[in-house]
Order: C-alpha cells, then sequence, then structure tokens
C-alpha cells in the first residue's frame, strides 16, 4: 500500500519538474516597444518582460506572424512580440526583402534568423538580456543583448545567400547587405554587421555569439534551414543558378584554344612554303640547266629563248593563224586606226578640242558646290545596310543614342602613399598617393571646376547641369559625376569629416572609402558620421568605374582616379546636340591648360577623336602639298628633253608639264563634282588617295606619249597631226588597256559593303577613265601645240618669244639608253634571268607563309597625330582601367512579358528557365575572358518582381484616387498593390502586369524601396499602346576590360553568338524577333569580322576584272592577260609579306591601298605585257628586250620616279597613319610594282610570254 503512493509521489514530483523546465523554456525576454533609442530616436526600444509567451490581440497581428514568421503560427498564437513589434520588423526587413527574396530558400533562413529573434515563444533559451534603462516607474528598456547563434546556422544561411543577385546594379546583394564587398563577407561578420548597433538600423546592441554547444546555460538557436537548392514548404522552388552556384551543375568550361597548326614543330605555312619552294628550285634550275645544255648542242644563240617561237616545232611556225589570232590582229587594227584617226583630228583642231574640254571639266566640277565630306566615323566605316549599324539604328530609335562621354584619368607623380591603422583592429592597409586627403582635395577643386564650365552656343549660356545625365531628374537635378569625390558627396567638409579624440582617429575618409568601395549602394556608412557612399546624383559609384591601377579588389592601392562626366546624346537634335559640343570644346580647352604639379591628367571628350582628326588632317595639309610640288616639278622638269645646252629653253616642256598636271587634277575634280551632284558624300580618305592614285596613272600615261614622240622620227611627206595620229595609234591601245582595265576593276570594287572602299572605288574608276579621255584628247592637242612651239624655236612658257633659227638633232634620253644598252640586256643575260625568277618566287613564297600573320584591326592610337593628348588618353585607358563598355542585350519588340512563358523565358529569378535570358548571360559572365562580358546583366523584370510583391513597401497607391504612392510617403490611405495571399505573392501577369509596369519605372529608389525602376530602368523599357504593352527591352551588362582590336573584335563576335543562342531558346516558333547585343564600338569592329572575305573579294574580283579586259585589249590573247594577271596578283601577295614585316594591319584604310595597289600595278604591267606582244622581234627574249627597252624607261621615269618622290616627303608626316598606311604602303606599293614591272615580268615573258603570232607578224611588218 506504500509503495504506490511513493510512486506516484515520484511521479508528480517529476511531473512538476518537467513542467518547470517547460515554463523556463517558454519564458520571453522582451514584449513590446517602451522609449526611444538614444542611438536612433525615430526607432524605439523593446520593453524588458521575462513572463511567458502571450497570444497575439488581433487579427492584424496574427496576418502579420503568419505572413514574416510562418514558423511560429501555432495554437493561439503565443509569442514574445505584439502586433507593433511586427510592424516594426516588416519595416526593418524591406531592404532585405527586396534584394534576398529573389531567392526563397536565403530569405526563409534570413527571416528565421530575425523571427527567432523577435517574437520566439523560448527566447530566453538563446537569448539573454545585458543592459537595461529605465522607460517609467513599472518598465524598463532593454538596450543590449547577446544573441546565441549555432554556426552551422549561420553558415547554412550565408551558403544560401552568397550567390544572390541584385540585378539593378549588376553585384551580389551581400555587397549591399554585409557593409563589405560580397567577397570579403562571411557568415559572422554578415550577421555582426546587421546586428551592430552602428550601421544606422539596430536601435539597440545585440551582441552575436557564434557556437555549436550550449554554453552558460544558453542553447544556440539552431532552427531549421533550407539551402538554395531546395523547394520550401509552402510550395516555392528551389533559388534560381544565377542566385545560386550550386543549382547550376558543372562550371561550365571554356573550350579549349585550337592549337597553332605546326609541322614538327615549326609554322605549317612556313614549312610548306620552305618545301615547295626549295622543290621549285630544283625543278626550276634542272630545266633551265637542261635547256642551256640542249642550246650548248644546237650551237643556239646566248639570246634564244629556251623554246623558240621559231623554231619547226612551234605550232604557230605555219599554217593558218588561230581564230582569236586572227580576231585579235582585227581589233589591233581597229584600235590604231580610230585613235590615230582622233589623235590626228586633236591635233588639227586644238581650239575646238581645248574649248570643249574646259567647258564640260567645268559643268562637271561644277557640283563641288554641293560637296559634302563624311568626318563622322560611323558613316566612314560602317554600311548603312550592315547589321550593327541597322541594330545601332534600332537602339537609338527605342531608347535613345549612347551617351556622350567626358573622361579624366589622374595620377600623381608625388610619392604620398600611406599606412593606416585601422582603430577598430585588423591589419593595417595601404593606400596608395592618390588617394592621399591632400592631393583628394586637389582632384576635388579641378572636378569642382569643371562641373561650373560655361559655353556660349548662339547667344545661350550652356552649363554642365544643361546637358548632363540626371537619372533621377527632375526630382533630383544634380547631374552623374562618377568619380571617388561622390563617396563623400562632392563637399570638401565631408571630406575632412572625422571622429576622433585627443589620441585616436576613429572615423574619418579612410574608413568611408573602405566601406564604400564595399558597399557603393549603401545610403549610410554605418559610422557615427553615418555618411552616404551613394552619389549626389542618386546612384551607385562602382569602384572598377572611378579606380584603376589596383589588383583584384585591393581598391585602396589604386594608382589612378577615374573621373567620367555622362553627358546626353541627341539623335536628331542639333539645337541640344550643338550645346554639347560647345561645352565639350570648352572643356578640352581647360584641361588642356589646367596645370597643377601634384597631377598628371589624361582626357578625352566624345568629340576628341573627330577633333583630332580633322587637326590631323590640316597639319598634314603642308606635307602633302610638298609632297605633290615635288612630283609636279619634277613632271614639269622630266617631260623635258634637251638635246643641247643652246636649246634648253626651247626643249623643256614645263608648261606641257603643268598642263598635263592640270589635267589629272581636273579628272579628280570631274569625278568629285559628278558624284556630288549625284549626292554621294565624300571622305577624308577619298581626298587624300584619289590624286594620288590618278596622278600614278596620268603621269604614266602623258610620259608614254611624250617619250615615244620624242623617239620618233617623221616620216618623209608626213604631216604633224599624222605624226602624233600614228604615235597615239601605237601607245592609246596601251593606256586604254591600263586605263580601262583599272576602271572597271574599281567600279566592281564598288560592290564592296564597306563604305569607305565603296566611296574609294566609284571616285577612283570614274576620275580614272575621265583622266585617260583628258588625256587622248586635250592633251594630245596641248602636245601638238608644243611641238609646233619647239618647231618654231620658241622658249617654253614665253612662247612669244622668237628665237635665232637653229638646226635641230634629236638624240636618245639617257634613260631611254641606258635602258636599251645596259639594263635590258642585263637583266635578261641567261644566268641573270634564273636568279631573278629564284629571288621573286623567294619573295611570293615567304608572302604566303605570312599571309595569315597580318594583323586585323586599326589600333585608334595610330589615327592620332603624334602630338594628339589622345594617346596619353588611350595609354592610360589600356593601362589603368578595369571595365570595359557597357553592352546592351535587346529584345526586339514581339516578346510577350505578360505571360508566365514570356518571363520566365528572360528572367533570371525562381522558376525561371534555365536557359533565360538572363540566365545564358550570367553564365557567359563566368567565363570572362572567353566571352568578354564581366558582370550579370541587370534585368528590369526581375526587379519589378521584388518591386511589386505584397511583402514589400514598394508598390503602393491611395486607396481613394488609385494614384501610385511611393514608398517614402508616411500616408495610412496608401495600400499595398497586391493582397497578401496566394495568388497576390505570385508574378503579375496580363493586365495586373502592365498596370503597376509604369508605376515600377517611374520609382525613385530611396531608403526603403531600393528597388525603384526610375534610375536604373527609365530608358530600358519601351512602353507602347498608351502603356498596355511592353515593346523593345535591353539588359545591361559591361564587357571586360579590351585593350586590343583582336580583343574588340572577339567581344562583339562572343557577344552575337551569345544573342543567336537567346534568340534561339527564348522565342517562339515563326517568331519575327530576336535579341541582339549592342555597344558603342561595334559599328567601328564590324567590319573586322568579314574583312578577310572582304579583301579576298575586292582583290579577286579586281583581277577578275584586270584579266577581261586584258584578254580584249591585247587582242584576245588569253595567255598575256593570265601572265599581267598572276604578276598583279604576286605584286598584292607580296604586299601581305611587306604589311606583316611592317606591321600594317588590315582594316579598311589598308584594303583601299590594297585596291589601288591593283590599280597601279596595271600601269607597270599591262604597258610592258603589250609592248611584247606587238614586238617584231624573233624570239622571247629580244621581244621582252625591246619591251623593257622602249616601255620601261617610260613606266620608270613616270610612275616610278615621279611617286617615288612624292612618297618620301610623306614619311615627315606628324600622322601616324599618314607614316604607316600612306608613306609605308605607298613606298612598298612602288617599289614592288616597279620590280616586278621592270625586273620580274621581263624576264616571266622571256620564259613563258605568248609566241608572236604569223599573221599578227604580217600584218605589223606591212605597217
Amino acid at each position: 500500500m506504500h509503495l504506490p503512493g511513493r510512486k506516484q509521489l515520484f511521479c508528480l514530483l517529476w511531473t512538476i519538474i518537467l513542467l518547470s523546465h517547460w515554463v523556463h523554456g517558454q519564458h520571453c525576454i522582451w514584449y513590446g516597444e517602451c522609449g526611444n533609442s538614444t542611438k536612433i530616436p525615430e526607432k524605439k526600444l523593446n520593453c524588458n518582460y521575462t513572463g511567458p509567451p502571450i497570444p497575439l490581440p488581433d487579427q492584424e497581428g496574427q496576418d502579420l506572424l503568419k505572413d514574416l514568421c510562418p514558423g511560429l503560427v501555432y495554437g493561439d498564437n503565443r509569442v514574445c512580440c505584439d502586433t507593433q513589434q511586427l510592424k516594426t520588423l516588416k519595416n526593418n526587413i524591406q531592404i532585405p526583402l527586396q534584394f534576398l527574396s529573389r531567392c526563397p530558400a536565403c530569405f526563409f533562413n534570413f527571416m528565421t534568423l530575425f523571427c527567432e529573434l523577435t517574437c520566439s515563444p523560448r527566447q530566453s533559451d538563446f537569448i539573454n538580456s545585458t543592459d537595461f534603462s529605465a522607460f517609467n516607474k513599472s518598465t524598463t528598456n532593454v538596450d543590449s543583448v547577446t544573441y546565441y547563434i549555432s554556426l552551422a546556422f549561420a553558415n547554412a544561411m550565408y551558403n544560401a545567400c552568397s550567390d544572390v543577385q541584385a540585378p539593378s546594379t549588376n553585384v551580389k546583394a551581400l555587397s549591399t547587405l554585409c557593409g563589405r564587398e560580397a567577397s570579403q563577407c562571411t557568415p559572422t561578420n554578415w550577421i555582426q554587421y546587421m546586428f551592430d548597433i552602428n550601421n544606422g538600423q539596430v536601435p539597440f546592441a545585440i551582441n552575436p555569439n557564434f557556437t555549436d554547444v550550449p554554453i552558460g546555460g544558453m542553447t544556440p538557436m539552431n532552427n531549421e534551414t533550407f539551402n538554395c537548392t531546395q523547394s520550401l514548404d509552402d510550395g516555392s522552388g528551389p533559388c534560381s543558378c544565377q542566385d545560386c552556384s550550386a543549382a547550376c551543375g558543372p562550371t561550365p568550361v571554356v573550350p579549349p584554344v585550337p592549337p597553332p597548326w605546326t609541322i614538327l614543330g615549326l609554322d605549317a605555312m612556313t614549312v610548306i612554303m620552305w618545301c615547295s619552294y626549295i622543290a621549285f628550285l630544283m625543278i626550276f634550275l634542272g630545266a633551265v640547266l637542261g635547256a642551256w645544255c640542249y642550246r650548248r648542242r644546237m650551237v643556239t644563240s646566248e639570246y634564244g629563248p629556251i623554246l623558240d617561237s621559231n623554231q619547226s616545232h612551234s605550232i604557230n611556225s605555219d599554217g593558218d593563224a588561230t581564230c582569236c589570232e586572227t580576231l585579235g590582229e582585227r581589233f589591233e587594227n581597229c584600235l590604231r586606226v580610230l585613235f590615230s584617226s582622233w589623235g590626228s583630228m586633236c591635233v588639227r583642231h586644238p581650239l575646238t578640242v581645248i574649248l570643249t574640254s574646259v567647258v564640260l571639266v567645268s559643268i562637271c566640277s561644277a557640283g563641288l558646290t554641293y560637296m559634302r565630306i563624311t568626318t563622322s566615323p560611323v558613316e566612314l566605316w560602317s554600311s548603312p545596310s550592315s547589321r550593327a549599324r541597322q541594330e545601332k539604328d534600332y537602339f537609338d530609335q527605342h531608347f535613345g543614342p549612347f551617351f556622350r562621354t567626358e573622361q579624366l584619368i589622374i595620377t600623381t607623380p608625388v610619392n604620398a602613399s600611406f599606412i593606416f591603422s585601422p582603430t577598430s583592429g585588423g591589419p593595417d592597409i595601404h593606400f596608395s598617393s592618390i588617394l592621399n586627403i591632400t592631393l583628394l582635395h586637389q582632384v576635388l577643386d579641378l572636378q569642382t571646376e569643371i562641373t561650373n564650365l560655361t559655353a556660349e552656343y548662339k547667344g545661350e549660356t550652356v552649363t554642365l547641369k544643361d546637358i548632363c545625365l540626371s537619372p533621377l531628374a527632375p526630382y533630383n537635378d544634380n547631374c552623374t559625376i562618377l568619380s571617388v569625390l561622390n563617396y563623400y558627396q562632392n563637399s570638401h567638409e565631408i571630406l575632412d569629416r572625422k571622429i576622433a579624440d585627443e589620441f585616436l582617429v576613429y572615423f574619418d575618409y579612410h574608413t568611408h572609402f573602405m566601406y564604400c568601395v564595399s558597399s557603393p549602394t549603401a545610403l549610410d556608412d554605418t559610422s557615427p558620421m553615418h555618411e552616404a557612399c551613394m552619389g549626389t546624383f542618386g546612384g551607385p559609384v562602382f569602384p572598377w568605374l572611378a579606380l584603376g591601377g589596383y589588383e583584384g579588389t585591393a581598391y585602396n592601392n589604386a594608382t589612378a582616379l577615374v573621373i567620367t562626366f555622362p553627358v546626353n546624346n541627341y539623335l536628331n537634335d542639333t539645337e541640344k546636340l550643338g550645346k554639347a559640343l560647345a561645352w565639350e570644346k570648352v572643356f578640352i580647352d581647360f584641361v588642356k591648360n589646367y596645370d597643377n604639379p601634384n597631377l598628371t591628367i589624361s582626357f578625352s571628350a566624345e568629340r576628341s577623336i573627330e577633333d583630332e582628326i580633322d587637326r590631323e588632317s590640316n597639319s598634314d595639309v603642308t606635307t602633302i602639298v610638298i609632297s605633290y610640288v615635288i612630283m609636279f616639278v619634277y613632271i614639269s622638269l622630266a617631260l623635258g628633253h634637251i638635246n643641247s645646252f643652246r636649246t634648253v629653253l626651247v626643249d623643256s616642256k614645263i608648261s606641257l608639264g603643268i598642263a598635263g598636271i592640270l589635267i589629272v587634277l581636273s579628272s579628280v575634280a570631274c569625278s568629285l563634282g559628278i558624284f556630288s551632284y549625284i549626292g554621294i558624300p565624300l571622305t577624308l580618305i577619298v581626298i587624300e588617295v584619289i590624286p594620288f592614285l590618278v596622278l600614278a596613272v596620268g603621269v604614266d600615261n602623258i610620259f608614254i606619249i611624250v617619250q615615244t614622240y620624242q623617239r620618233d622620227e617623221r616620216m618623209p611627206e608626213e604631216e604633224l597631226h599624222q605624226q602624233i595620229g600614228r604615235i597615239l595609234g601605237e601607245v592609246a591601245p596601251s593606256m586604254f588597256l591600263s586605263s580601262f582595265s583599272e576602271t572597271v576593276a574599281f567600279f566592281l570594287g564598288a560592290l564592296s559593303s564597306m563604305p569607305a572602299v565603296r566611296t574609294f572605288s566609284l571616285f577612283a574608276g570614274l576620275a580614272v577613265f575621265i583622266d585617260f579621255l583628258l588625256q587622248i584628247s586635250c592633251f594630245v592637242s596641248l602636245l601638238g601645240l608644243d611641238i609646233k612651239r619647239q618647231e618654231a624655236n620658241r622658249p617654253d612658257i614665253l612662247c612669244c618669244v622668237k628665237l635665232s633659227e637653229g638646226q635641230q638633232v634629236k638624240s636618245e634620253g639617257c634613260l631611254f639608253r641606258f635602258f636599251k644598252k645596259i639594263y635590258a640586256p642585263f637583266i635578261l643575260k641567261d644566268w641573270v634571268r634564273p636568279l631573278v625568277v629564284a629571288v621573286f618566287v623567294g619573295m611570293l613564297s615567304f608572302s604566303i607563309a605570312v599571309v595569315n600573320k597580318v594583323e586585323i584591326g586599326l589600333d585608334q592610337k595610330l589615327s592620332m597625330p603624334d602630338d594628339s593628348y589622345m594617346l596619353d588618353y588611350f595609354g592610360n585607358l589600356s593601362e589603368y582601367l578595369h571595365t570595359g563598355a557597357p553592352v546592351y542585350f535587346v529584345v526586339e519588340d514581339g516578346h510577350d512579358y505578360k505571360t508566365i512563358e514570356g518571363q520566365n523565358a528572360v528572367c533570371g529569378g525562381v522558376g525561371c528557365n534555365n536557359n533565360s535570358l538572363v540566365q545564358q548571360i550570367y553564365t557567359a559572365s563566368l567565363l570572362t575572358n572567353y566571352t568578354k562580358i564581366s558582370n550579370v546583366p541587370s534585368s528590369w523584370l526581375d526587379d519589378y518582381f521584388d518591386w511589386v510583391k505584397p511583402q514589400s513597401s514598394c508598390c503602393r497607391y491611395y486607396n481613394y484616387t488609385g494614384a501610385f504612392c511611393n514608398a517614402s510617403v508616411v500616408d495610412k490611405t496608401c495600400v499595398h498593390c497586391r493582397p497578401m495571399t496566394t495568388t497576390g505573392k505570385q508574378r503579375p501577369n496580363g493586365t495586373e502586369f502592365m498596370h503597376f509596369l509604369p508605376w515600377f519605372l517611374s520609382d525613385i529608389p530611396n531608403i526603403k524601396c531600393g528597388k525603384g525602376g526610375h534610375a536604373a530602368y527609365s530608358s530600358a523599357v519601351d512602353l507602347i499602346e498608351n502603356n498596355t504593352d511592353v515593346g523593345a527591352t535591353y539588359f545591361m551588362s559591361y564587357h571586360s576590360i579590351l585593350k586590343t582590336s583582336s580583343d574588340f573584335i572577339d567581344a562583339l563576335k562572343m557577344a552575337r553568338e551569345l544573342t543567336d543562342n537567346i534568340t534561339q531558346a527564348i522565342g517562339p516558333q515563326n517568331k519575327t524577333y530576336s535579341v541582339f547585343p549592342y555597344s558603342v564600338f561595334y559599328v567601328f569592329y564590324e567590319q573586322y569580322l568579314t574583312i578577310i572575305y572582304d579583301t579576298a573579294f575586292n582583290l579577286g574580283v579586281s583581277l577578275v576584272a584586270i584579266f577581261v579586259v586584258s584578254t580584249v585589249l591585247l587582242g584576245f590573247e588569253l595567255w598575256s592577260a593570265v601572265l599581267v594577271s598572276f604578276t598583279i596578283a604576286m605584286i598584292l601577295v607580296n604586299m601581305f609579306g611587306v604589311m606583316w614585316l611592317w606591321d600594317i594591319s588590315l582594316n579598311a584604310v589598308s584594303l583601299v591601298n590594297l585596291v589601288m595597289c591593283c590599280g597601279i600595278s596595271v600601269e607597270f604591267c599591262s604597258h610592258i605585257v603589250r609592248a611584247f606582244s606587238v614586238s617584231t622581234k624573233s624570239s622571247r627574249v629580244d621581244r621582252a628586250e625591246e619591251a623593257l627597252a622602249h616601255m620601261g624607261s617610260s613606266v620608270f621615269s613616270g610612275i616610278t620616279l615621279t611617286k617615288f618622290g612624292g612618297i618620301l616627303i610623306l614619311a615627315l608626316s606628324k600622322s601616324q597613319i599618314f607614316q604607316i598606311f600612306y608613306f609605308r604602303m605607298y613606298l612598298s606599293i612602288v617599289l614592288l610594282g616597279a620590280a616586278h614591272g621592270l625586273i620580274f615580268l621581263p624576264v616571266l615573258l622571256s620564259y613563258a610570254g605568248k609566241p608572236q603570232s604569223k599573221v599578227f607578224k604580217t600584218s605589223r611588218q606591212k605597217s
């Protein structure tokens, strides 16, 4: 009987013990709110309370608990907080909610931390109140607590949130919420920062204690957590790949770089060409040696050919002539008769011909009054039909043109680096010289002076505020200035502000700098100074945009400050654009004249490149004029053939030379005038290159006509007009061959899609043909008059004076005698010819081996004069900047954002497709070195979803008017846009999506709602149909730093490849829209994606044209046309070898020169080949020798010597582009053309020239 009683007593005691423990577990440490915080007076302290949890008294509190802390909803909702505390909690978590709720697991863990702190019914298990203050006689405030948190929980919360992105700023959310760069954030310092009483948000001290084991009777809070790949109990899905790297699967791997093509470890092309060259030499020298032995046995002449066309084995030595030979002979006779008659007529009626020519030239040249010169780089390098140009136009029309940029890069020669020792602990921090406060004050003075600059435009005063980019206008009209001084609100006072005592400095510009570079979007640096990091314009200044010359994220080691003033650009508003240009000019003049020995400044304005190119063109005028004067003087003097000193004034042809030059210039003026009538604008390339080209062609023809006359003897009974007619009949077909070949080649070159090449080809083709027409008409008439003057013994220029009669003796010129007696026989000696072939084939082999090694692109430094301030800027741009140009991924009008499917195809948050637009760009940003994309994209769609959530305070409207209510407005009539229901928490779609979107795009970000889209996205979304639908939109990222042309080309190529994949992934079948990338430099570098094709096409078309015309005009001698085309092709290939040796890159400028080279090469080759074809000598060697002697001297004295003197002067140009692309390439063109035309081609003809046809030989002998 006693035992059961004892047992019952024991059970009762045990129950009491358990109940006491249960009561202890349900014990609160606070309840309700009492007094105001002394740290943040506008915030309340909690009331000290050690009783049991209390049920929430009203429905509002229960709804808030269910919304904020669903894990605490149980039974009658007994918790340690009242409704007001829940309201305070909701207000305090608005910024984290807007940034973290895009990853449900992250936000759930985050809310668990704060819900357990604020309302947990078992607070006393893990929270210990340590300090109190009196509120009233019966109540005290809780001033300080210790929060025991499991380290496992802290790690799990951090791991779930560490990858969450903040789309509007292209950075991770923890960069904003952790008080430091996300890469420096850890689980413990994140929680410590959030609970730090100095962060401006916490009204009382919360001291976190991290432990996984109980301490002093306290059990650390270790609630259930979710990792970012898990779905939540409420049905929320796992976080997206963009916000959770663990959800992404394997890390993308950069495709392997194709290894270089090698053979035995050597460059394959080099090995192949060496082997080919050696094989050729062995075969060729063997054939030459065999032929030499054969000739020795046959006792043939030293100058006999390898296969003499006159030997019995020649197919042309007997038998009937072929159809082509007969047709060619008749065509040749027709040309000879036609030009002879024409020449005779021009000499008989000189005044009529000259007057008619002057009238026609005047009419054509009058078109110059309509001349327009294109200086816009876009118009010059990008075709209106090109993809990049069309995409630029689309972007400009829908979003406005890309802003203009005025930028300073500031370094210092002063060695003022120092060590900063934080009083809060931690290692010493090295600060570079440029961050010395004295220098920062000087830089701020400079920045302030620039912002105060004024310009005059049409009588109006223009300030920076009139033209600058103000993203929050009209609410905030401060100009965007991307500068570290904006961390200090551009204020000397704030820069000097500090908190210190007589011993230590606790907070000053160092601590503020370190905080802001880690959290540039912060509105409070959490120090007692409570200074903002956001700029005065209402946006962040990212350190990678405002600092340069540092490694990794060591911004304190930056050696350069970068200050950028974005200025509005205008598409069709010339008035506003004029104001911007006027201010930029004042800006340039000011910085040029700014002098501070402590600061080294390189700078650029949007107009700088065009200004410097214009200045370069003007500065080179003198050089160009000197070059042409030298060529003119040479032409005027060299045309005359002085027979004796006594007749020097009579024999000189200065006036004829000047007339010839005027004809050349007239042809250029006619070409420019005719196309100006049509409305085709000129370019600087046309103005600089075409006179050179036409002078080369024209002078060559002038020398051929004049020197042929000087060597000719007038036949008995032959009058002057008949003699000149006969001479023109001999040489005009050759002139027609070269000029018409060049004209057709140039006109076909106009098929190019590159504006610079197309315009040059059009103007050049017409100028060359007009020059030919004027030469065979006007110049022939002038030549006849000059000969009459000479025969009348009248001096040149002073033709009114008649000298005493004297016997005129004709003699061969020195140059002609040299070619005839010495040069031609030497070049065509049996032992010289093989050497010539070996050397030239070796040059060809070398050039083929290196043709694929020629660099593509145009270094922008080369377009500047040697003394340009832009050269320093370009150098510093490559050395110091860490981020490239912005890149916009544009979704064309047509995508449906109102449907879930359309949203998932684009967005990057929960539920979005793994291959969505944002997700693919994010993946590309992980492979920066390969894709050239450096940042995750800013996504207006994801930020809009966060902004419109009912849990957020961002989207509200006035209950009575329905108008938008900003989060900063305190008004009870403002209600949430969407209900706190399951449906309300889902993404908006349909008409609801469009109803709130305009509010989002007009919302100004503030401390209660950082997701307002006005600053970041007001121009990113094109609303159409009265704001009832979304048209074109863009998602912005940044390219990595791009230094070389190949970097820019690769960036464009990879961006297009990426958007092609996105287009394929996001759109429905039969879509009519696409996604494309746009960056400001794309229109300039697109040409390089197809430059190889364009080069091959233009040069190939030119060679085909030359081949076809040569075939016809050489009397249908197909083989001769092949030799001409082959020699010109050799010259072009050798030009690539020179380009590689001389570091000349392939671009539009060099392509124009190559097309011109093709034309000039015709002059070097066609005359020699035609002279060979019409020669009546018996053997190939003799015919080649005759052709070289007669035409070679004219080609050498005409085009070669004329150009050589003028080109040498170009080396003195201040312009790098002139030195490289004109001096080097022109010199190479002339030297290679002369070498091939005067050395290689005669040797090639002596070996492989077409044998003289019997019918043609007979015809020539009869004539």
